[in-house]
């Protein structure tokens, strides 16, 4: 019962997808366990929490060591059901909690189906955050050094028809100086603020004429090249914004339902503040 081959043979029925199985094969058996049946449907439910919590590949390898580690299961839960575990109290609350959790999620589930965004409202939440998508992306180098006195002594030379690689490679004590103070593009907001509020106020190509300082010392910075980042086409965003408004409208289901739910607490136990007494 606990061979490679039966794991193996297996394999079919549990890949098959959910929709492509019959109704009247809904009660299939994977077997009989010590007299209580057991579903193929459990066992389907069970591998594919394992494949996703392992975030394993379907293979006929993992379906044997889930076939084999499912049996352990069903005749270890059989013994706890025998020694009349189900009644300690702290398995009930355990049970019950895992129950509310459980229908929690089916009910989230459901209302993500029945909760789905319009196009309106969907063209709608794209126009309030496109404009705030689009941003200025910058490019820029940067020598770091010590002390102020060293930043204008470098401003000086810059002034002088210095390379600004070469006194970066020479004089920077950034990571950056091997490649001459190159920096990726940023966003302003990227950067510590001294240093982001410097490059938004430069023209390219242009140099800072006073050093800028960070909680990391003084710098000289050189913008090289700005660029307007365009926010995605209406169709790009699309999923995401159906996830945020769909998220948005379950979390008002869900403040809906506490609101009308009708509630007794125990003052002894639960103390309502004065703010949510007067809200209620």
């Amino acid at each position: 019962m606990h061979n490679t081959r039966l794991a193996i043979i297996l394999c079919a029925a549990i890949a098959a997808p959910a929709a492509a199985i019959a109704e009247e094969e809904a009660a299939t058996l994977i077997g009989t366990i010590n007299g209580t049946p057991y579903s193929l449907d459990l066992f389907r439910l069970y591998y594919a929490e394992r494949v996703q919590q392992n975030q394993d590949q379907d293979s006929p390898d993992l379906q044997e060591q889930a076939f084999n580690d499912f049996m352990s299961l069903v005749v270890t839960s059989q013994e706890g059901a025998k020694r009349g575990l189900e009644q300690d109290p702290e398995v009930t609350l355990t049970l019950e909690l895992q129950r509310m959790k459980i229908l929690a999620n089916a009910v989230i589930a459901a209302l993500a189906e029945e909760l789905q965004p319009t196009d309106d409202e969907l063209k709608t939440a794209y126009e309030s955050v496109k404009d705030s998508a689009s941003r200025t992306e910058y490019k820029a180098r940067h020598i770091l050094v010590e002390s102020e006195e060293e930043a204008k002594a470098l401003i000086a030379e810059l002034d002088k028809g210095a390379d600004f690689g070469e006194l970066a490679r020479k004089s920077s004590l950034g990571p950056t100086a091997k490649s001459g103070g190159e920096l990726d593009w940023f966003d302003a907001g990227q950067m510590v603020a001294p240093f982001g509020a410097a490059v938004t106020t430069m023209e390219v190509g242009t140099y800072t004429k006073a050093p800028v300082q960070t909680q990391f010392g003084w710098h000289v910075i050189q913008l090289q090249d700005s660029r307007k980042s365009e926010p995605p086409s209406f169709e790009d965003a699309k999923a995401q914004l159906t996830a945020i408004l769909q998220r948005d409208k379950i979390s008002k289901k869900i403040a809906e339902l506490r609101e009308n739910a009708l509630v007794d607490l125990n003052e002894e136990i639960v103390r309502v503040s004065p703010k949510e007494e007067a809200t209620e």
